[in-house]
């Protein structure tokens, strides 16, 4: 076996474009990743280069310029690119997830104006759910949306966007009453409008202000920002889908394909800790022996990469899962949560290889270190993926009579 985390069953294009990927992330993003994250700098060059193989066009049909790839292609590359540094695998996450429900629930003429763009990567995508006061509970937003008109005007304060000061595209969600009586479920009175911006930071549109980037612990590079919408006023025809009331049904549908995406981060991340790991556990020695050759290590190396491959699988299966057009909620909550803890789990075994030296910030895992603890909540903490994945096993094994 020459590594772990090998797919079967895929096509030779699939192959090709995953071993391109797997490439250019050993040429172009390993050996910067760790002096970029820790100068927090936005990997300009990088992004580039993603754009020159097509990658942000992946799993756009191809009649609007994309490589009309699966969820499954798509979900390889991401777990390519996290293995070299989880942020880029941040800025393509969000674009993929707005082209997608673009794709899935937009109008034609929504899909015929932004797509195109969104494949060239000329319009770069984000999307906000969360609040300042919510994450999970997404049926509490307070942000709304008023009709005056042939427009909606736009008020609230959005949180935790990725890319929000380098997207020019944001699908937000917010409450909208309007056509929706009082006591209406929350879930059917809300909207995701289409918000074209300028890229950058401060008011990069009348009515709507994205502040500096939010500091951050780990996941660096990446813009984590806030969006404050004031009177922010936005054409009926950016309605995704065109009718309101939709909303929360086609951002669960996206948040689908994010969790299989965060599974995915994890399993790279994961994956490039056991490497970092088994080599180093292989070049320390102590006791007159490689520590690679004691049993403790060998017991740690084994459960680190059974746990790489069985995070792999499950994300594999939600990927071929969304692919084959079946619901995949119980399937992409059961990858994200197994991938987040036990990338977690990995990183932290290796950080314990690497002894002492793991602290040191001239070794890369303790960038690793710093980024898997993202995983637990990015897409849902892992409690919430337990309620879902719960309630989708009391619904298939119900009780009869």
């Amino acid at each position: 076996m020459a590594r772990l985390a090998q797919t079967a069953g895929l096509t030779d294009i699939q192959q090709e474009i995953i071993s391109t990927v797997r490439d250019f992330v050993d040429k172009e993003i390993i050996p910067v990743a760790t002096e970029l994250e820790h100068r927090d700098e936005y990997p300009q060059q990088i992004v580039d280069g993603l754009k020159e193989l097509g990658l942000f066009g992946l799993m756009i049909p191809e009649e609007y310029g994309g490589l009309g790839e699966s969820l499954l292609t798509y979900a390889l590359c991401v777990e390519e690119i996290a293995r070299g540094w989880m942020s880029v695998s941040g800025i393509i996450n969000t674009h993929f997830i707005v082209a997608y429900m673009l794709k899935q629930h937009g109008t034609q003429e929504q899909k015929d104006y932004f797509l195109p763009k969104m494949a060239l990567g000329e319009i770069r995508g984000a999307f906000s759910m969360s609040e300042p006061a919510l994450g999970s509970d997404v049926s509490a937003i307070t942000s709304k949306a008023v009709k005056d008109g042939d427009e909606y005007v736009l008020t609230g304060q959005k949180m935790w966007l990725t890319n929000g000061g380098t997207s020019s595209l944001v699908a937000v969600l917010v409450r909208s009453d309007e056509g929706h009586p009082e006591g209406t479920a929350p879930h059917k009175s809300m909207t995701t409008f289409l918000v074209e911006k300028e890229p950058g930071f401060g008011e990069v549109r009348p009515g709507l202000t994205i502040p500096g980037k939010i500091d951050k612990m780990g996941y660096k590079g990446v813009d984590t920002t806030e969006l404050i919408m004031d009177g922010l006023r936005i054409p009926a025809n950016r309605v995704l889908g065109g009718v309101t009331g939709r909303g929360f049904y086609q951002m669960m549908d996206g948040v689908e394909v994010g969790r299989v995406n965060v599974a995915a981060r994890g399993c790279g991340v994961a994956q490039r800790a056991f490497e970092l790991g088994v080599s180093y556990a292989q070049q320390r020695h102590t006791f007159g022996k490689p520590i690679a050759q004691h049993q403790a290590i060998q017991f740690k190396l084994a459960e680190m990469a059974t746990k790489v491959e069985a995070a792999h699988a499950m994300m594999v299966n939600a990927a071929r899962k969304k692919d084959s057009g079946e619901r995949n909620d119980l399937e992409a909550g059961m990858a994200k949560y197994l991938a987040s803890e036990y990338c977690k789990e990995v990183v932290e075994d290796a950080f314990r290889i690497h002894g002492g030296y793991g602290f040191s910030k001239e070794y890369e895992i303790e960038r690793l270190y710093r980024e898997a603890p993202m995983l637990l909540i990015g897409e849902g903490t892992a409690e919430i993926q337990k309620m879902i994945i719960g309630r989708r096993l009391l619904e298939e094994y119900r009780l009869q009579g």
